[in-house]
Protein backbone atom coordinates (compact mmCIF):
# COMPACT_ATOMS: atom_id res chain seq x y z
CA UNK A 1 0.00 0.00 0.00
CA UNK A 2 1.14 3.62 -0.78
CA UNK A 3 0.37 6.27 1.57
CA UNK A 4 -0.38 9.79 0.80
CA UNK A 5 1.47 12.33 2.53
CA UNK A 6 0.35 15.76 2.80
CA UNK A 7 3.07 18.34 3.25
CA UNK A 8 1.79 21.86 4.47
CA UNK A 9 5.21 24.40 4.78
CA UNK A 10 5.27 27.83 2.94
CA UNK A 11 8.98 27.04 2.11
CA UNK A 12 8.53 25.62 -1.48
CA UNK A 13 12.52 24.48 -2.02
CA UNK A 14 11.93 22.27 1.02
CA UNK A 15 8.64 21.16 -0.28
CA UNK A 16 10.34 19.96 -3.64
CA UNK A 17 13.26 18.81 -1.60
CA UNK A 18 11.00 16.64 1.08
CA UNK A 19 8.84 15.03 -1.93
CA UNK A 20 11.45 14.23 -4.09
CA UNK A 21 13.50 12.24 -1.74
CA UNK A 22 9.76 10.72 0.34
CA UNK A 23 8.52 9.47 -3.18
CA UNK A 24 11.78 7.66 -3.66
CA UNK A 25 11.11 5.98 -0.38
CA UNK A 26 7.81 4.91 -1.68
CA UNK A 27 5.03 8.01 -0.27
CA UNK A 28 2.63 9.26 -2.42
CA UNK A 29 3.33 13.75 -1.95
CA UNK A 30 1.08 16.55 -2.46
CA UNK A 31 1.93 20.30 -0.57
CA UNK A 32 0.21 23.20 -0.15
CA UNK A 33 2.18 26.20 1.03
CA UNK A 34 -0.55 28.16 2.68
CA UNK A 35 -2.37 27.33 6.20
CA UNK A 36 -5.85 27.24 5.21
CA UNK A 37 -5.24 25.71 1.75
CA UNK A 38 -3.71 22.95 3.69
CA UNK A 39 -6.38 22.71 6.03
CA UNK A 40 -8.51 22.49 2.91
CA UNK A 41 -6.86 20.07 1.74
CA UNK A 42 -6.06 18.00 4.61
CA UNK A 43 -9.69 17.74 5.32
CA UNK A 44 -11.22 16.97 1.63
CA UNK A 45 -8.49 14.59 0.58
CA UNK A 46 -8.23 12.10 3.48
CA UNK A 47 -3.85 11.67 3.90
CA UNK A 48 -3.24 8.80 5.96
CA UNK A 49 -0.56 11.50 7.41
CA UNK A 50 0.22 15.35 7.35
CA UNK A 51 3.99 17.27 7.79
CA UNK A 52 2.68 20.37 9.42
CA UNK A 53 4.85 23.53 9.34
CA UNK A 54 3.81 25.86 12.87
CA UNK A 55 4.80 29.26 10.48
CA UNK A 56 2.65 29.47 7.76
CA UNK A 57 1.12 32.39 5.81
CA UNK A 58 -2.63 32.52 5.62
CA UNK A 59 -3.49 30.58 8.97
CA UNK A 60 -0.43 29.54 11.71
CA UNK A 61 0.00 25.77 11.73
CA UNK A 62 -0.92 25.75 15.61
CA UNK A 63 -4.48 26.70 14.45
CA UNK A 64 -4.35 24.42 11.55
CA UNK A 65 -3.59 21.77 13.86
CA UNK A 66 -6.39 22.99 16.23
CA UNK A 67 -8.98 23.03 13.85
CA UNK A 68 -7.83 19.51 12.61
CA UNK A 69 -8.38 17.69 15.17
CA UNK A 70 -12.27 18.78 15.83
CA UNK A 71 -12.79 16.24 13.30
CA UNK A 72 -10.00 14.52 12.59
CA UNK A 73 -7.44 11.69 14.00
CA UNK A 74 -5.01 11.78 10.62
CA UNK A 75 -1.22 11.12 12.36
CA UNK A 76 0.70 14.87 12.11
CA UNK A 77 3.85 15.10 12.68
CA UNK A 78 4.63 19.25 13.51
CA UNK A 79 8.31 20.62 12.23
CA UNK A 80 9.09 23.13 14.06
CA UNK A 81 12.32 25.61 14.66
CA UNK A 82 15.00 24.10 16.32
CA UNK A 83 14.71 25.27 20.48
CA UNK A 84 11.23 26.35 20.22
CA UNK A 85 10.12 24.17 23.02
CA UNK A 86 6.96 25.82 23.68
CA UNK A 87 5.97 25.37 19.89
CA UNK A 88 6.71 21.78 20.56
CA UNK A 89 4.66 21.47 23.69
CA UNK A 90 1.46 23.49 22.32
CA UNK A 91 1.99 21.07 18.88
CA UNK A 92 1.74 18.22 21.17
CA UNK A 93 -1.33 19.82 23.67
CA UNK A 94 -3.00 20.43 20.39
CA UNK A 95 -2.92 16.91 19.37
CA UNK A 96 0.14 16.29 17.17
CA UNK A 97 1.91 12.88 17.10
CA UNK A 98 5.25 13.93 16.69
CA UNK A 99 7.69 16.50 15.94
CA UNK A 100 10.64 17.25 14.33
CA UNK A 101 13.26 20.36 14.58
CA UNK A 102 13.67 22.24 11.33
CA UNK A 103 16.45 22.02 9.12
CA UNK A 104 14.79 18.08 8.99
CA UNK A 105 16.53 14.99 7.85
CA UNK A 106 14.32 13.76 5.16
CA UNK A 107 15.65 10.31 6.08
CA UNK A 108 14.42 10.95 9.80
CA UNK A 109 11.27 12.34 8.72
CA UNK A 110 10.70 9.02 6.42
CA UNK A 111 11.19 7.14 9.62
CA UNK A 112 9.00 8.94 11.76
CA UNK A 113 6.32 9.02 8.43
CA UNK A 114 6.85 4.97 9.19
CA UNK A 115 6.26 4.92 12.96
CA UNK A 116 3.10 6.70 12.89
CA UNK A 117 1.18 5.35 10.17
CA UNK A 118 2.56 1.99 11.60
CA UNK A 119 0.91 2.54 14.55
CA UNK A 120 -2.40 4.15 13.12
CA UNK A 121 -3.38 1.28 10.63
CA UNK A 122 -6.56 -0.64 11.39
CA UNK A 123 -4.51 -4.19 11.25
CA UNK A 124 -5.64 -7.16 12.68
CA UNK A 125 -5.39 -6.31 16.85
CA UNK A 126 -5.61 -8.71 20.10
CA UNK A 127 -8.60 -9.20 21.51
CA UNK A 128 -9.96 -5.38 23.34
CA UNK A 129 -8.68 -4.49 26.83
CA UNK A 130 -10.84 -3.12 29.61
CA UNK A 131 -9.52 -2.32 32.64
CA UNK A 132 -12.25 -0.79 35.71
CA UNK A 133 -14.78 0.55 33.32
CA UNK A 134 -11.78 1.48 30.34
CA UNK A 135 -12.69 -0.02 27.51
CA UNK A 136 -9.67 0.01 24.56
CA UNK A 137 -10.54 -1.79 21.33
CA UNK A 138 -7.03 -2.10 19.35
CA UNK A 139 -8.89 -3.42 15.73
CA UNK A 140 -10.86 -0.50 15.88
CA UNK A 141 -8.66 1.77 17.32
CA UNK A 142 -11.52 3.34 19.78
CA UNK A 143 -11.36 4.10 24.03
CA UNK A 144 -14.99 4.10 25.95
CA UNK A 145 -14.93 4.96 29.64
CA UNK A 146 -17.89 3.58 31.35
CA UNK A 147 -19.37 3.45 27.70
CA UNK A 148 -18.67 6.82 26.52
CA UNK A 149 -16.24 6.87 23.79
CA UNK A 150 -13.06 9.02 24.51
CA UNK A 151 -11.43 11.07 21.62
CA UNK A 152 -7.83 10.10 21.68
CA UNK A 153 -5.23 11.49 18.81
CA UNK A 154 -3.37 8.22 17.53
CA UNK A 155 0.01 8.76 19.91
CA UNK A 156 -2.31 8.68 23.32
CA UNK A 157 -4.43 5.65 21.69
CA UNK A 158 -0.97 3.98 21.65
CA UNK A 159 0.20 5.26 25.08
CA UNK A 160 -2.90 4.23 26.64
CA UNK A 161 -3.04 1.33 25.30
CA UNK A 162 0.71 0.34 26.40
CA UNK A 163 -0.48 1.38 29.79
CA UNK A 164 -3.40 -1.02 29.58
CA UNK A 165 -1.97 -3.86 28.75
CA UNK A 166 0.74 -3.17 31.56
CA UNK A 167 -1.81 -2.58 33.82
CA UNK A 168 -0.94 -2.64 37.82
CA UNK A 169 3.27 -2.50 36.67
CA UNK A 170 4.74 0.67 36.11
CA UNK A 171 6.16 1.58 32.32
CA UNK A 172 9.37 3.75 31.65
CA UNK A 173 9.30 6.82 29.69
CA UNK A 174 11.67 5.33 27.37
CA UNK A 175 9.36 2.10 26.78
CA UNK A 176 6.30 4.53 26.11
CA UNK A 177 8.59 6.54 23.85
CA UNK A 178 9.72 3.39 21.52
CA UNK A 179 6.91 1.30 21.34
CA UNK A 180 3.89 4.15 21.57
CA UNK A 181 5.63 6.97 19.12
CA UNK A 182 8.27 4.56 17.41
CA UNK A 183 11.46 6.66 18.60
CA UNK A 184 13.98 6.65 21.48
CA UNK A 185 13.41 9.41 24.23
CA UNK A 186 15.63 12.18 23.74
CA UNK A 187 17.21 14.32 26.23
CA UNK A 188 14.99 17.37 27.67
CA UNK A 189 11.98 15.31 25.48
CA UNK A 190 8.60 16.19 27.42
CA UNK A 191 6.68 14.43 24.87
CA UNK A 192 5.54 11.64 26.66
CA UNK A 193 4.76 13.70 29.64
CA UNK A 194 2.66 16.32 27.40
CA UNK A 195 0.29 13.18 26.11
CA UNK A 196 -0.05 11.79 29.51
CA UNK A 197 -1.23 15.08 30.60
CA UNK A 198 -3.98 15.72 28.15
CA UNK A 199 -5.14 11.65 28.50
CA UNK A 200 -5.51 12.22 32.13
CA UNK A 201 -7.75 15.46 31.13
CA UNK A 202 -9.79 13.42 28.94
CA UNK A 203 -10.05 10.24 31.28
CA UNK A 204 -10.46 13.09 34.54
CA UNK A 205 -13.52 14.13 32.46
CA UNK A 206 -15.29 11.43 32.33
CA UNK A 207 -14.99 10.19 35.92
CA UNK A 208 -11.71 8.78 36.46
CA UNK A 209 -8.89 11.38 37.01
CA UNK A 210 -6.43 9.25 39.60
CA UNK A 211 -6.07 6.04 37.15
CA UNK A 212 -2.70 6.98 36.36
CA UNK A 213 0.02 7.43 38.27
CA UNK A 214 3.39 9.45 38.04
CA UNK A 215 6.14 7.05 39.50
CA UNK A 216 9.15 9.88 40.31
CA UNK A 217 12.19 8.37 38.45
CA UNK A 218 10.56 5.38 37.28
CA UNK A 219 7.45 6.43 34.81
CA UNK A 220 4.22 5.83 34.75
CA UNK A 221 1.23 3.40 35.78
CA UNK A 222 -2.28 2.61 35.35
CA UNK A 223 -4.12 1.50 38.67
CA UNK A 224 -6.86 -0.75 38.98
CA UNK A 225 -9.18 -1.90 41.53
CA UNK A 226 -6.94 -5.28 41.41
CA UNK A 227 -3.73 -3.24 41.43
CA UNK A 228 -1.65 -3.38 45.00
CA UNK A 229 -1.01 -0.56 47.35
CA UNK A 230 2.23 1.05 47.09
CA UNK A 231 3.63 0.98 50.70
Amino acid sequence: MTHQILIIDDDQELCELLGTFLELEGFNISAEHDGAQGLSAALGSSPDAIVLDIMLPGMQGLEVLRKLRESSRVPVIMLTARGEDTDRILGLELGADDYLPKPCNPRELAARLRAVLRRSADAPQPDQLDVDGVVLNPGTRQVTVEGTPVEFTSAEFNIMQLLLRSAGQIVDKDTLSIEALGRPLGAYDRSIDVHISKIRRKLAQEGKPDIILSVRGAGYQLVSSSTPEQA
